[in-house]
């Protein structure tokens, strides 16, 4: 069998996302896509040697991974077992020529590096919100066997990412707040919109350094990567940091007063207003549509 093999994460939201990227990188290149998912617990040895013996058996062309912490750890001592290197943290594939071009961004998002892979098999890892999750069609996912080898490592307590109170990345609709909002004392008329459409509160790395708003709610790259159908985002410059955190939000709503805002690019709606009269009309129409 040739073909592409999503690896996926048990339980991780990830995994829904890579399966997606498989599944359209498979349409495009006339491949198909198998899945698994490691169910042996976990040591860098014990997967490392269990998916290398898969590859081989089954000589899978491309393998894809969501870039989690697990991931981070065993995935390029993978790659390095068939003298390739893996293409970490890409944005998006595409196909040129019949070869694949991946994207991935370089000084915090500031640079786009689209790399072409030489040979196979090509390791790739996805960022967080490169592809939608509800892109995905059902699909088997099948157990990874054990490895037939003896892994020199022991598996112990498997480790578990900081719990957020609130985890923006599951978010439907977002309403985000920088530093257009200017004081503290303003941050009502953000919370009332958000309450008016159902949506959580987040906002660009200032507001949080300045303890406006808890740390879990920021966005960007030193935050949360978010994807929602909707993100509103008030009084926000788009500083590279905080687009590389929603460029996966389907449709992007801009309120700002700078008519030369960066977020402005990215937007698919543009409101070059002040906020401070924008917010409490836009806010009275929700509710009024909504009874």
């Amino acid at each position: 069998m040739s073909g592409i093999l999503a690896v996926l994460e048990a339980g991780h939201k990830l995994s829904a996302e890579t399966l997606a990227a498989a599944q359209d990188l498979g349409a495009q290149l006339g491949l198909p896509v198998h899945s698994v998912e490691p169910t042996i617990p976990y040591t860098a040895d014990a997967y490392t040697d269990a998916l290398a013996a898969l590859i081989r058996d089954k000589q899978f062309q491309v393998i894809l991974f969501p870039h989690t912490y697990q991931v981070r750890d065993y995935a390029p001592k993978l790659a390095t077992r068939f003298d390739k290197a893996l293409i970490s943290d890409v944005i998006r594939l595409r196909v040129e020529s019949g070869e694949i071009r991946a994207t991935r961004q370089l000084f915090q998002g500031k640079l786009n590096a689209e790399i072409r892979p030489i040979g196979h098999p090509v390791f790739l890892s996805l960022q967080a919100g490169a592809y939608r999750a509800d892109g995905a069609a059902a699909a088997a996912v099948e157990a990874l066997p054990a490895p037939t080898t003896e892994p020199r490592q022991r598996p112990e307590e498997k480790f578990r990412e900081a719990q957020r109170a609130v985890d923006l990345s599951a978010a439907q609709t977002i309403v985000s707040v920088g530093r257009g909002i200017k004081e503290k004392e303003n941050l009502h008329l953000v919370e009332e919109l958000a309450a008016a459409l159902g949506a959580e509160i987040a906002a660009s790395r200032p507001i949080c350094d300045s303890g406006w708003l808890p740390m879990e709610r920021q966005v960007g790259s030193s935050g949360q990567t978010v994807a929602p159908k909707l993100y509103v985002a008030v009084g926000l410059s788009g500083a590279i940091q905080h687009l590389v955190g929603m460029k996966g939000s389907k449709t992007i709503v801009a309120i700002n007063k700078d008519e030369n805002a960066p977020i402005f690019e990215v937007a698919d709606y543009a409101m070059v207003a002040d906020l401070f009269e924008v917010l409490p009309a836009l806010t009275a129409e929700i509710r009024k549509a909504k009874g």
